[in-house]
Order: C-alpha cells, then structure tokens, then sequence
C-alpha cells in the first residue's frame, strides 16, 4: 500500500486494498498539522485548527471514509450484481428530499438504503421511513443504526419482487391508529440502475398511495423517461406510461464522483406527480391501451394500419385516425397520449 496509507484506521485496511484507485482520488493527502513529525504542539506547519464539536441535533456525517467504516463493520464490498453505488455527497441527500418537500409526519418509502445516507437525512426531517433492502447485510445495518429514532421500518426483500403495496398500506393503516395524519406517502430514492424501469413501472400506477415519486435515476435514463418528445427516435411506449400515470420532471444532474465506487455514467433527480385513478386518460382499459400502444411500437417504422391488422382491419384503422384528426398512414412516433387514447376508444370496445 501507499505511503499514506497506515495512517487510516487499521480496522479499514481488508476493504481498502482494492478500493487503493478510488482512494487516491477522494482521500486528500494530510494537512502540515496532520503530519506524522508533528509532535501536537503545532510547531510544524500552520497553526492546528480548533475542534468544534457538533450538536447533538445535527446528523452524523455520510462521506467516503463513513462509507467504508460501515461497510468493513459487516465484511461488506459493493456488490456490482445489486448495483451497490453509495452516495458520499450529502447536499445531493438533502436536494432529494427538498424536490419531495420532505417534512414533519411523512411516511417515505426508500428503495435500497444501503448505508443509510439518504434515510439519516429523512428521518432528521422528520419522516417515517420504509425501507425496501435486498442485501441481509445492509438492512441489518440500517435497521441497526436508526434503531433507537423509531422511525424506521426495514423490509428485507427484492423490491421488484415484493407486494410494496400491501407493505406501505399497513405502514399507514398503523400510524393512522396511532393518531398520525398522513394519508398518502412519498418515494425517494437513489435507486439501482439495472432496476430503473421496473421501479418506474411498478410505482407509477400507484397514485391512490403514493402522492409523488422523486428518484435519482442514470441520466440517460432520466432524459429519456421525461425528455423524448414525438418524432424523435427515443420516443418508446415508456414515454406514454409515464405521462399517462404521472406529470414528470427533471430536477438536476449528479456527476458520477459523487459515487462510490464511481460509475461509469453520471445520474440526475427525476420527479413523478403521481395522477389519481381518476385523473387518468379516459380509457375503457388501462390493459387494452398498453397493449395497443405496444403493438403499435413493435413497427416503430411502420404504419399503424399494418400493425394493428390484430385489433381490425387496415381501412377501420385509416378511419379512426383521420377521425383523430391525423393521416392515414400515421406511424407510432407521431401520435401524442391524446391521440392514442383517442384511438384505441374508436378501435376497442368496452
């Protein structure tokens, strides 16, 4: 190891091995009051800088060096199978919670804490947290750490395998009994890349318990689930999903050094208003309208009176969409939302 190195905590030396590339970069090298030749009387370098020790009432730091601590305290390395990346910029924990207004009394659903960065800072504004960890070692170890706040409930599964539902249901069910006001809960997240979509997709449509869904998000991803517009080629049928359940948002970039271990991509905060039942498009089936769009988009280049031959014939098809106001030879990337509600109604019956 480097020279540096020894001057660590000796507990941190199993995990730092393989971590020495990233460590160079983020651990700065000591100060001249830090120096091993300083014999604490301040005679070499500048003048050693006084220690001010923090109130009781501030939250306990999550940066690089707590990040490890945490992690060696259960033998743990991130995991590139779970797309374990830890956040080590707390500003970026606290604008997270700002873009969902996080405050007294709120119940927020957390997918992944991990070290429990972004669940110290919900909980210290003052919210109850449900948190959804796949990892044993990590939930034991948030689970452990916010222990004795009581404002934290660990559930020990794969997100997208779980019924979240049911779980956020009971969550609120139980503080309502205990003479808590919240009726409807929030999500805030700095979710797993590899399970960005099916996060999305099982969230969304759930506007009768969540109110809003703030997620950190890879920013491709991001810029493509708000950004792609009709007639461009991101445009896809996760685009309409998105607008359908909900009025998207993006908020602002996080560069990938704000990670550990860094990705390769930088990320961004996206935010999801997420619409009630009975704000959706009106639609007599929210399963034949996906199903539509779908197969409309199974020939992106192609017309839709080719492939929609499934639902009807091709000139019922040409007729619907110039009752829709639109050509019939219409492909899946010019049609809004509104068109495609517009469509499937004159297509499919109730």
């Amino acid at each position: 190891m480097s020279s540096w190195a020894p001057h660590l905590p000796s507990s941190l030396q199993p995990i730092l091995q393989p971590c020495l590339p990233e460590l160079r970069r983020r651990v700065p090298r000591p100060r001249p009051w830090l120096s091993p030749r300083d014999n604490g009387s301040g005679s070499v370098g500048s003048k050693r800088p006084e220690v001010k020790c923090a109130r009781a009432s501030q939250k306990s730091p999550d940066d690089y060096h707590a990040t490890l601590r945490a992690l060696n305290s259960r033998g743990r390395k991130p995991r590139k199978s779970l797309g374990q990346h830890y956040m080590l910029n707390s500003e970026i924990n606290d604008q997270l919670a700002g873009a969902a207004n996080v405050g007294e009394g709120d119940v927020v659903l957390e997918i992944g804490p991990g070290t429990g960065s972004l669940t110290n800072v919900l909980i210290s504004s003052g919210a109850t947290v449900l948190a959804v960890e796949k990892d044993p070692y990590m939930a034991a170890l948030v689970e452990e750490r916010f222990a004795d706040t009581g404002r934290l409930k660990v559930v020990e599964e794969d997100f997208v395998k779980c019924n979240i539902g049911s779980h956020i249901s009971l969550l609120l069910e139980s503080l309502s009994a205990s003479g808590g006001k919240a009726r409807f809960a929030k999500v805030v997240s700095n979710i797993p890349f590899n399970i960005s979509k099916d996060v999305v997709k099982q969230l969304l449509p759930m506007g009768d318990i969540f109110s809003e869904v703030v997620l950190l998000l890879q920013a491709k991803t991001a810029v493509r689930l708000v950004g792609s517009s009709v007639r461009t080629s991101e445009y896809r049928p996760i685009n309409l999903f998105v607008n359908f359940y909900s009025d998207p948002e993006y908020k602002f970039d996080v560069p990938r050094s704000s990670f550990f271990p860094q990705p390769n991509v930088d990320a961004a905060v996206v935010t999801f208003k997420l619409k009630k039942t009975a704000d959706y498009p009106a639609v007599c089936s929210t399963k034949s309208f996906f199903s539509l769009v779908n197969s409309a988009f199974n020939g992106k280049r192609k017309m839709l009176r080719n492939t929609l031959q499934h639902i009807c014939t091709p000139l019922e098809i040409e007729t619907a969409l110039q009752h829709v106001g639109l050509p019939a030879t219409s492909r899946p990337e010019e049609l809004t939302l509104d068109d495609f509600v517009k469509l499937h109604n004159l297509l499919v019956r109730p």
